[in-house]
């Protein structure tokens, strides 16, 4: 049995979190059924909305400090603002998006038995 990948490191790449070669993902944000590789199940893992919040919450207070530090040393106007830092937050969240879903199915894996949380409420 291989010994499993760091957690950041299978999130960093959207790997399998036992094998580390296995994409975990069939496009943007969909999880695969199972690693390609060697074939763990990911119908247990359901990590929900915890990517986005992890990713919004201090996504919004960068983006509040560095939009009033911006204002107050550059002073734009407000068209500036309006353009800039909603295209920041759409560069930030899509590029951070998916290492955070991996990262947090990856964490699920080397904490949680998900097999064994499926048999019981079944």
């Amino acid at each position: 049995m291989e010994k499993p990948i760091p957690p950041f490191m299978a999130g960093l790449f959207c790997r399998c979190p036992r094998c580390g070669r296995g994409k975990l993902f069939d496009g943007y944000l969909k999880v695969r059924p199972a690693c390609t590789v060697c074939g763990l199940s990911f119908a247990g893992h359901d990590t929900g909305d915890g990517p986005a919040f992890f990713i919004i919450l201090p996504l919004s207070i960068i983006t509040c400090v560095a939009a009033l530090l911006v204002d107050v040393k550059f002073e734009p106007p407000m068209w500036v603002h309006i353009v800039v830092w909603p295209a920041f937050i759409a560069l930030v969240v899509g590029g951070l998006l998916p290492r955070v879903k991996a990262l947090m199915v990856a964490l699920q894996y080397r904490y949680r038995n998900v097999e064994r949380d499926q048999d019981n409420q079944q």
